[in-house]
């Protein structure tokens, strides 16, 4: 019998195997079921299939990393295989006697398979109403007094458990997500053209644009007036924040005006006599924008081109740089490319990575690299796509075929691949005329499905892993 290996030894030989093999090497005796099952054996695999995977997401729970990558196997199989009752339970969550204006997700996204999880969803909607919904039990958890006017838009601040709402006369209020108990609010002079939450290093704060164009910075929780400053006059704003939080992006709706970025920082202690730090970009007709998730200030817009006749998308990077006693914004122009004269005017757009961008056209899913490769299309909706949900491991389009489409991404080449999974489908078409939102997190997928008489109600769509099911069978 020759020299057995010592645990170093294996431990090396084991660094190269799969998740597979070393759940066979656990079989052969103690020693190797003791060291395949190594935390740093588990932790390199989990990170390398993962890229977003975050030693936080398995120190703040009870699981292993071993136990970590095993759920989240199984939650990606089920995710791609997309099978009614086997892999997901559907239903329908009905209560606002209007439409749904927005849903946001109120329980933390990280993945966590030790039981505690909780999927929690807030919406507003047209009868004045705030409501939060536990999509696993299929139930309503509270309901908002009915608020004098309708409610428009709403933001979720998962890590403070807070969710801000605005009604139709921009009436801004804040409300604690475990019991629905109103806490602050705040009344804008004009009703809102868009709300931005923002988690800040120094805290987190709200952004509220007015449809006046000014743009208002106010604290959270308390909602105290940090800053107010005129974007463009009265012309109405779409504000987007940058990853980091370091930046704020806001563009005209419907005008020729060049979009503009401010520094988050001089918005929440601006100086004296002095408006807050910005810059205008040299673009107009600016159309769609959105961030690069995976860099800090990498900043996609689609504008029209000179001459106003194509589209096109264009990168900038943003950067801050002190002069003396003053902050002055950089902004570099990283690449730039022209859509197809083929393709309608895209009405959806987002990043992914640092070098994606996901544009939709009618019922017409596109990925570019922001140079302008075209790397993939999809047209698996039969009507128009509503909404389009993105992270780092799935997108999920709505459309008004009452349908949900779910893809997985691949990490096999240079770019990323999208793989088209599985339809979600919602209810009769008799009674609905579509999807209209979607949103996910890391166990379930949710959208608002229009119902033909005016109303909405939310569609859930919960993943359950083997211990779930194991569960519910013993009990």
């Amino acid at each position: 019998m020759g020299p057995q290996l010592g645990i170093h030894e294996l431990l090396h030989v084991f660094s190269f195997l799969e998740a597979r093999d070393l759940l066979r090497a656990a079989q052969v005796d103690k020693v190797w079921n003791e060291v395949s099952g190594t935390k740093e054996l588990w932790r390199q695999l989990c990170l390398r299939r993962w890229s977003s995977c975050k030693d936080f997401q398995v120190m703040r729970a009870t699981q292993t990393w071993k136990q970590y990558y095993l759920c989240r196997s199984e939650l990606d199989f089920r995710v791609e295989s997309g099978r009614p009752e086997k892999d997901f339970i559907c239903k329908a969550l009905a209560g606002p006697k209007g439409e749904i204006a927005k849903l946001a997700y109120v329980s933390p996204s990280e993945y966590c398979f030790d039981r505690r999880e909780k999927s929690v969803v807030c919406t507003a909607s047209s009868d004045g109403t705030v409501r939060a919904w536990h999509l696993r039990e299929g139930m309503e958890i509270w309901s908002s007094p009915l608020q004098p006017a309708a409610l428009v838009d709403l933001v979720t601040y998962p890590q403070l458990q807070l969710v801000v709402t605005v009604d139709a006369q921009g009436l801004i209020k804040v409300w604690e997500a475990e019991s629905g108990r109103e806490s602050a609010s705040f009344c804008l002079p004009t009703h809102s053209s868009a709300l931005e939450a923002s988690d800040h290093p120094e805290g987190p704060f709200l952004l509220a644009a007015c449809a006046d164009g000014t743009l208002y910075m106010l604290t959270v929780p308390g909602l105290q007036l940090l800053s107010r400053v005129s974007v463009f006059p009265n012309q109405p704003a779409s504000l987007f924040c940058s990853p980091d939080c370091q930046w704020v992006f806001a563009l005209a709706q419907d005008s020729d005006l060049s979009p503009k970025v401010f520094h988050s920082q001089s918005l929440l202690c601006p100086p004296e006599d002095e408006p807050p730090v910005s810059a205008a970009l040299p673009i107009r007709l600016t159309s769609r924008a959105c961030w690069a998730p995976d860099e800090a200030a990498r900043l996609l817009v689609m504008h029209r081109d000179d001459n106003s006749v194509q589209w096109v998308v264009t990168t900038y990077e943003l950067g801050a740089k002190k002069c003396r006693d003053a902050m002055n914004i950089q902004v570099q122009q990283v690449t730039s490319f022209i859509l197809p004269d083929t393709m309608m005017p895209p009405h959806l757009m987002k990043g992914h990575s640092s070098q994606v961008v996901l544009l939709v056209s009618g019922s017409e899913l596109v990925l570019f690299t922001i140079h302008g490769l075209w790397l993939a299309a999809f047209q698996d909706h039969q009507k128009p796509i509503t909404s389009l949900y993105v992270d780092q491991s799935r997108v999920i389009t709505s459309s008004l075929d009452l349908s949900l489409r779910v893809y997985l991404w691949k990490k096999e080449n240079k770019f990323p691949v999208l793989k088209s999974c599985c339809y979600l489908l919602g209810g009769s078409h008799r009674w609905a005329s579509g999807f209209t939102q979607v949103e996910s997190d890391s166990m379930s997928i949710v959208g608002v499905e229009a119902r033909n008489t005016g109303t909405s109600i939310l569609r859930s769509y919960y993943f359950q892993l083997q211990r779930d099911q194991d569960k519910e069978q013993e009990t």
